[in-house]
C-alpha cells in the first residue's frame, strides 16, 4: 500500500447535500452532490471514509464517516449514527438539509482491500450498529468487482427496527444468493434461533466457525472456515477485540484481519506479545502545530500517546488503536518498540513514521515531530 496523505494533512471542499434519508429512529444516510470539476479526487476505495466540518451549538466540530456507496456507483453517500439528544450529529441531521453546504475532506483511511478480480476468494465480515458502513461498501464493491469471491456477513443489532441497511443489504442476498450470505443477530429480539439471539463476540465466533462455516460444496475435505482469505471487522471497540482475537486463535493471520474502530479504545486489539526492559525517567520533546512541547515521563510501562494524553497535553488522536493514522509522527530522535498495526506500511516505518499510540520508548530521550508527516 502506498504512503497518502494524513487525516491531518487532507484537503476540505464545499459540498452540497443532494438527499438526506433517515435509515432508523438513530441514523441517517447523507448522499453529496460531487461537482464535476472535482470527481476525480472525491474518487476513493470502498472501506475509505471523509471528515465533515460543520456547526454544533454555533461551534466548528470536525466528524468522520464512511460511504456507503460503492466507487463504482454515480453517487456518494455517508452513513450517519445519530447519538443522543444534544450531539454533533443530532445536529447535524436537525440542522442540514438538502441543498446546504457542508465542509468536506477528501477521501481517506486504509479499510482497504487488494482488488484480485482473477482469484477465488472467500471473504468474512463482522459488523456492529453502524459499523456495516465501510462493510457495505465494501461488500458492494466485491460482489460487482469479483465474480469469484463468496462472502459471509455476521451483523449484530439490538432489534431487527434499529437495523441500518437491512433493505439493502437483503438485495444483495437476493441478487446475489450463491455468493453472499447475510446472518443477522439481535441482542434484544428474539429472531427464533438461540444461535442468533446474541451481540457478536468471542463465544459467539466460536459458534460460528462450528456452525455455519462448516461444510464446503467446493472442497469435501475442508470447512467454509479453512477457506476464509481475508476478515473485516467494524463496530464497538470491545466487540473488534473479541471477535478478531477468536478469528486469530481459530487460524486467521492477524495480517489478513482488518478492522476499523469509530471511537477512541484506550485498550490492546490483540494482547502484547513483544518483551521490552523498563526505562524509567524518560524525557520527551515533541513538535505538534508549530509549538515545541518538552515533558518528563515517569517510565515506558504505557505507549507514548496514552502517557502524553494523560497528561492532558494536546496531541491529535483518534482511536487510540493503530487503524486511523491520526496521531502519525516522525521519530526524530531516540528508539521506540512499535507494535503491529493496522496504518503504516513498511516504507513508512523505515522512513521513521511511527503511531504513538503503538510505540512504547525504548530510550530515556524521546524526539516526535507530528507536524513533519
Amino acid at each position: 500500500m502506498e504512503a497518502a496523505l494524513t487525516p491531518r494533512q487532507v484537503p476540505f471542499h464545499g459540498l452540497k447535500i443532494a438527499k438526506k434519508e433517515l435509515l432508523t429512529k438513530n441514523a441517517f444516510s447523507l448522499e453529496l452532490d460531487i461537482p464535476q470539476h472535482l470527481r476525480s479526487v472525491y474518487s476513493y476505495n470502498a472501506g475509505q471514509y471523509v471528515r465533515l466540518r460543520f456547526l454544533h451549538k454555533g461551534e466548528p466540530v470536525e466528524r468522520d464517516f464512511s460511504m456507503t456507496s460503492a466507487p463504482y456507483e454515480p453517487f456518494f453517500t455517508l452513513g450517519i449514527r445519530i447519538h443522543e439528544k444534544g450531539s454533533s450529529t443530532q445536529s447535524l441531521f436537525s440542522d442540514y438539509h438538502e441543498g446546504d453546504l457542508l465542509s468536506v475532506s477528501e477521501p481517506m483511511g486504509r479499510f482497504t482491500l487488494e482488488s484480485k478480480p482473477h482469484e477465488f476468494r472467500t471473504i468474512v465480515g463482522f459488523a456492529a450498529g453502524i459499523g456495516i458502513t465501510p462493510l457495505l461498501s465494501h461488500f458492494k464493491t466485491l460482489l460487482h468487482t469479483e465474480s469469484r469471491t463468496r462472502l459471509f456477513l455476521f451483523y449484530s443489532n439490538s432489534h431487527k427496527d434499529s437495523t441500518p441497511y437491512l433493505k439493502e443489504l437483503k438485495q444483495l442476498e437476493s441478487t446475489y444468493p450463491s455468493r453472499f450470505q447475510l446472518h443477522l443477530f439481535y441482542s434484544r429480539e428474539n429472531p427464533g434461533n438461540p444461535l442468533y439471539h446474541s451481540r457478536l463476540n468471542r463465544s459467539r465466533v466460536e459458534l460460528i466457525i462450528n456452525q455455519v462455516m462448516m461444510l464446503d460444496d467446493t472442497d469435501e475435505e475442508s470447512t467454509l472456515w479453512d477457506s476464509v482469505d481475508e476478515v473485516l471487522i467494524c463496530g464497538p471497540g470491545e466487540m473488534i477485540r473479541e471477535v478478531a482475537n477468536a478469528c486469530y486463535e481459530n487460524g486467521i493471520p492477524k495480517k489478513n484481519i482488518h478492522f476499523e474502530l469509530f471511537e477512541a479504545f484506550n485498550e490492546d486489539i490483540f494482547p502484547v506479545e513483544v518483551a521490552f526492559p523498563l526505562v524509567e525517567d524518560i524525557e520527551v520533546e515533541y513538535i505538534y502545530q508549530g509549538k515545541s512541547t518538552l515533558v518528563q515521563l515517569e517510565d515506558n510501562r504505557h505507549k507514548l500517546l496514552q502517557s502524553l494524553s494523560s497528561l492532558h497535553l494536546p496531541v491529535p488522536f483518534s482511536c487510540k488503536s493503530g487503524i486511523c493514522g491520526s496521531c502519525i509522527c516522525h521519530l526524530e530522535k531516540g528508539e521506540v518498540e512499535l507494535l503491529e498495526n493496522e496504518y503504516l506500511t513498511p516504507g513508512e516505518e523505515q522512513s521513521g513514521k511511527i503511531l504513538p499510540c503503538m510505540a512504547f520508548a525504548l530510550s530515556k530521550s524521546i524526539k516526535l515531530n507530528f507536524d513533519n508527516v
